[in-house]
C-alpha cells in the first residue's frame, strides 16, 4: 500500500459516515489513546523480554515511559536501548485479535529531567504522582524508528517514523501555548470537554478532562477511558487553536440540541 502522501498527517474529520481507512491516523491514535503498552526489551542472553508499562505521549506522539531502574526492563535497556512497544485498542468483540494494534520500534532514551515529559505523563496518569519523584524512577522517551500496524484483514501496513509522529516546526506557537490551553480548558470549559467526548466521539458520560493538546487534536481522559478528537484541519497559531476548539464546542452543542 502506498501511503507516502499521508506522511503529513490525518485527513480532515468527516461529518457523517465511516471515513476511509487511514493507517497513519489509526496508528497515531492508538499511540496517543492507549494508556498501557507491552514493552519488549532484550535480556543479557538476547531473548525478548515483555513487560506491561503505562505510557503517555509527547505532543509529537513519541511514547513517554516512567520506569524504575530496579525493573528488569530497565536493566535490559542499560545494555541495549533498542525496544518496541505494542499498543492495542480494546477489543470490540470476544476475539482480542480483531482489535487494531501497532508495534512501534525505536531506542529508549536515558533518564530525562524534562518538566514537559513529567507534566504530560502525570496528566495522563495522575496516580503516578506518588512515586514519580522517587530517585530510582525516571522519565524516558522512545525515539521512534518505525512501526507495523495490524488493523484487520487487508489492513497490515508498515509505517515510517515520519508517518507515526507529527512534524510541528511550523506550529511552535501552539506547542508553547499547550500547557496554558490544557489548564484553561480544564478549569473553564468542562462542559465543552464533555460534549467533545460524548457527542462528537460517542463516549460514555464522565468527568472528561484534557490531558494534551497539539496542532492536530486534543487528547481527553475520564477515569480509565480516553479518547482523541482530531481537528478538521491542523492549526499553527494560538488564535487558530482557540477558534477550532470553540467551533468544535459549537458543533457539539448543535448536535446535542438537535437530538
Amino acid at each position: 500500500m502506498n501511503i507516502s502522501d499521508q506522511a503529513r498527517g490525518p485527513e480532515p474529520r468527516k461529518p457523517a459516515g465511516e471515513a476511509p481507512f487511514d493507517p497513519v491516523r489509526t496508528a497515531r491514535e492508538l499511540m496517543r489513546v492507549s494508556g498501557e503498552a507491552a514493552l519488549a526489551t532484550l535480556t543479557e542472553n538476547g531473548f525478548p523480554f515483555a513487560s506491561l508499562v503505562a505510557v503517555a505521549s509527547t505532543p509529537a506522539g513519541e511514547p513517554i515511559l516512567l520506569i524504575s531502574r530496579l525493573a528488569q526492563h530497565s536493566r535490559n535497556l542499560a545494555r541495549e536501548a533498542k525496544a518496541s512497544l505494542l499498543f492495542s485498542a480494546p477489543p470490540q468483540t470476544v476475539d482480542p485479535l480483531t482489535a487494531p494494534r501497532v508495534t512501534v520500534t525505536g531506542f529508549v532514551t536515558a533518564k530525562e529531567d524534562n518538566p514537559d515529559l513529567r507534566r504530560r505523563y502525570l496528566a495522563r496518569h495522575p496516580e503516578a504522582a506518588g512515586y514519580a519523584g522517587f530517585a530510582d524512577f525516571g522519565f524516558r522517551r522512545l525515539e521512534v524508528t518505525g512501526g507495523h500496524l495490524v488493523a484487520g484483514f487487508g489492513r497490515i501496513v508498515d509505517l515510517t517514523a515520519q508517518q507515526l509522529l507529527g512534524d510541528y516546526e511550523d506550529a511552535l506557537e501552539v506547542l508553547e501555548a499547550e500547557e496554558s490551553a490544557v489548564r484553561h480548558m480544564n478549569e473553564d470549559h468542562e462542559e465543552a470537554l464533555s460534549l467533545y467526548a460524548t457527542v462528537l466521539l460517542g463516549k460514555a458520560p464522565g468527568k472528561w478532562r484534557a490531558v494534551g493538546i497539539d496542532p492536530e487534536g486534543i487528547d481527553l481522559r475520564a477515569g480509565r477511558d480516553s479518547a482523541r478528537l482530531w481537528y478538521p484541519e491542523r492549526v499553527k497559531t494560538a488564535g487558530a487553536l482557540r477558534k477550532v476548539l470553540a467551533d468544535l464546542a459549537k458543533e457539539a452543542r448543535s448536535r446535542a440540541a438537535s437530538g
